[in-house]
């Protein structure tokens, strides 16, 4: 195998005009005389012994050889606290802890490579500290429904923004020296039905929305670890899925790495290790001995067991092993880190409505009444999955509190209590009416403020791993609470803590101003202080539609979700959790088909071409500065076009700008959205000041999945090209030609 891959191949346009792919060396074809050497001293038993979990976050090495164990670091947004080896009891170690890192979703709505970077080099510098050599993230499945319960953990519902982000978080780790394991893999949209439901695609909208971010972060970042997904993609499991695994991973893509089971979700032994899965996680179920049978009878070649033995020795000589006796004996969630989860909330929170309350004008203001559960509830941990047991957390009034001092009086009441806390197999119903003594209270000290700011959203109880929420309705009884509250006092902002969207038609109605500001991490609450308070200008962009009411979302308006299944055994990896894993045998017969209908009409791309009318658009969000657009023009150049434009800012506020540009292809000879984001940059102005911007527009990055020909193809013709602060705010425009 050559030591560099194409990103997408050659990419041929109709009118026969070639465009060269960018190329990204790997680190991982450095060994292979050495690991020729290894192999041939290793026995079958050896050999087999690595392609399945010896503890519940490691897979064996070969000591006689010197070669490591595996060690895994779950989660993607903070390193896991230690587990005993073969159950998911805390080890309860006091070194233990670390940086609980913004969301996904959070991450994603700063825009910005630069910290999405420094946010995987975090993750890395923690994850060594902690003797972990593969990081089980970035989790990068598109947000295709607003109801997913990982939502908060993936990045956008657009595969670029989602693809640029992730190949930047692995560059940030992997070049600190830790391995990511990308998932996942693939199309793992929906946590319902998760362990059984069958995707049902067309290659064209798979490649161009689902596996495009993956395609990016293996070809762009040369991602070194790759996690199947539970569900499966055209009638085959992902775990054994030969397109999904071979077809395109290995053979299209050029991947040299290795594939990681999710837990629990491998189905079959020879079909697996022939596919292309290296390692089953946690047990040894199918790839333990039921593999080192079916070598011994002939079913799976030892050629195969060799190749997938390689697979994983590449990543294991290119990271390199913490000896135990040096692992969780410093502590982490230092001061540098915490320092980049900082400056990820500050660019992550994103203003939506603002009618002159922010930022707030303490010369004004004696009382603020903070109101909501949401205030003071800690995000690191909750519900089903990977969460962070972090020396430090800062809730938004611990921030309000330390940052506006004794100079306002600062008045707190509950307004609501959340459901479902500390219920890891509960199935959650937050909808609930209002409480009124808790309602009464917070109305009480609302009457006697200058200002009211309620925190409302939900927790992670109620956005789990292992289960969609039912509605975006705000939980426990929020709207008829706001109701309230702006009756009793008429300045009041209201700040949405949550993962995804929400319905925020009543609380944009009585609220002066708007804020979403995610599960963000150690240090959110400071940050979410600066920006109320203007120390920071507000520049978070919408990752995601917010759509109006759920019925708009195209997998509801098709009907594709939720699927009618009836006697539904709960969530895999919850039954893993809680029955072992025989759970998993009795799952079979219980199989919804998720056809996606909607094909590549995902999130902006259907509201857009559909002309849905949305609560906020896809990367929109406001700031205490004005931003003004000029002089566009657009220049082709060998690998695409060079798109310039003036950006101004017009305030006396100093800001960063989110500055998007989304093509058009008004006179395609194929279907195609009405418009698509194809590249962006976060641009810091002072206040009055201009800058010239170029961004880069690539070929690569414009083409189409032909499946006729099963590659990316260019298409000529005309091409529109449009520029602004969000997909509904695009001032700029010209059209060029793909010649």
């Amino acid at each position: 195998m050559k030591a560099f891959r194409l990103f997408v191949g050659t990419l041929l346009a109709v009118s026969s005009v070639t465009a060269e792919a960018q190329t990204y060396p790997t680190k991982l074809l450095s060994h292979e005389a050495q690991i020729d050497g290894i192999i041939s001293r290793m026995t079958l038993e050896e050999k087999v012994a690595m392609l399945h979990g010896k503890n519940m976050f490691s897979s064996a090495g070969i000591e006689r050889l010197g070669i490591a164990d595996m060690e895994y670091a779950d989660g993607p947004f903070g390193i896991r606290e230690e587990m005993e080896p073969h159950s998911w009891n805390s080890a309860h170690l006091t070194t233990d802890s670390a940086t609980f890192f913004p969301t996904g979703s959070a991450l994603a709505a700063t825009w910005s490579t630069e910290w999405a970077y420094a946010y995987g080099r975090g993750m890395s510098r923690e994850a060594r500290l902690r003797g972990k050599d593969m990081i089980l993230g970035p989790a990068i499945n598109i947000q295709r429904i607003p109801t997913g319960g990982r939502t908060y953990e993936y990045l956008s519902e657009d595969p670029l923004l989602s693809g640029l982000l992730a190949v930047a978080y692995t560059r940030g780790a992997q070049d600190d020296g830790t391995a990511v394991c990308l998932k996942h893999y693939a199309l793992n949209n929906q946590e319902d039905h998760r362990g059984t439901v069958d995707v049902r695609i067309s290659e064209r909208s798979m490649h161009e929305i689902y596996l495009r971010p993956f395609e990016m972060a293996v070809c762009q970042a040369d991602a070194w670890g790759l996690m199947a997904a539970y569900n499966k993609v055209n009638g085959r499991w992902c775990s054994e899925n030969n397109y999904l695994l071979t077809d395109v991973l290995r053979n299209k893509w050029g991947f040299p790495g290795m594939v990681i089971s999710d837990w629990g979700g491998v189905h079959s032994t020879a079909d697996a290790v022939t596919s292309g899965m290296n390692v089953e996680m946690p047990g040894s179920r199918f790839m333990g001995q039921a593999l080192l049978d079916s070598v011994k009878a002939g079913k799976v070649s030892e050629e195969v067991i060799n190749q997938r033995v390689r697979e994983i020795l590449r990543v294991r000589l290119t990271v390199k092993p913490i000896a135990k006796e040096e692992a969780n004996k410093t502590p982490v969630g230092n001061a540098e880190e915490m320092a980049t989860a900082l400056e990820v909330a500050r660019r992550s929170i994103v203003l939506l409505k603002n009618d002159g309350l922010l930022p707030i004008d303490l010369k004004q203001m004696k009382r603020i009444a903070v109101i909501g559960e949401n205030a003071v509830t800690r995000m690191a941990q909750g519900g089903v999955g990977a969460g962070v047991k972090t020396r430090r957390e800062v809730t938004p009034l611990e921030g309000l509190k330390a940052l506006l001092g004794s100079s306002v009086e600062i008045s707190y009441a509950p307004g609501y209590k959340s459901l479902g806390r500390g219920g890891r197999n509960r199935r959650q119903s937050p909808q609930q009416t209002a409480d009124p003594q808790l309602t009464a209270e917070a109305v009480q000290i609302a009457q006697q403020a200058d200002l009211v700011l309620f925190f409302a959203g939900n927790n992670r109880e109620v956005e789990t791993e292992g289960s969609d929420r039912k509605s975006i309705t705000l939980p426990s009884g929020q709207d008829e609470l706001v109701a309230a509250l702006a009756k009793a006092n008429k300045r009041l902002v209201t700040v949405i803590v949550s993962g995804g969207p929400v319905d925020v038609s009543t609380v944009n109605e009585v609220s002066g101003a708007l804020v979403a500001s995610w599960f963000n991490g150690s240090m959110g609450g400071q940050a979410l202080a600066e920006v109320l308070t203007g120390q920071v200008s507000p520049s978070g962009k919408l990752p995601m539609t917010w759509p109006r009411k759920l019925e708009d979302v195209p997998a509801y308006a098709l009907g594709t979700y939720p699927q009618n299944t009836e006697n539904s055994q709960g969530d895999i990896f919850v039954g893993l959790v809680n029955q072992g894993e025989n759970h998993r045998a009795a799952r079979a017969a219980n199989q919804p088909v998720a056809n996606y209908s909607e094909e590549s009409l995902v999130g902006y791309r259907w509201y857009d071409t559909k002309n849905v009318a949305v609560a906020y658009p896809f990367g929109f969000g406001l700031s205490y500065a004005t931003f003004q657009y000029s002089k566009l023009r657009v220049t082709p150049t060998a690998t695409g076009f060079d798109v310039s434009f003036t950006l101004t800012n017009t305030s006396d506020c100093d800001a960063e700008e989110v500055a998007q540009v989304y093509v058009s292809r008004p006179n395609s000879a194929i279907e195609r959205p009405v418009k698509e984001l194809k590249a962006f940059q976060r641009v810091a102005l002072k206040a009055h000041k201009r800058q010239k911007v170029s961004i880069a527009l690539r070929y690569a990055d414009l083409c189409h999945w032909d499946e006729a020909h099963q590659r990316w193809l260019l298409e000529a013709g005309d091409l529109t090209v449009l520029v602004g602060g969000s997909s509904d705010n695009l001032p700029l425009s010209q059209t060029t030609t793909i010649n």
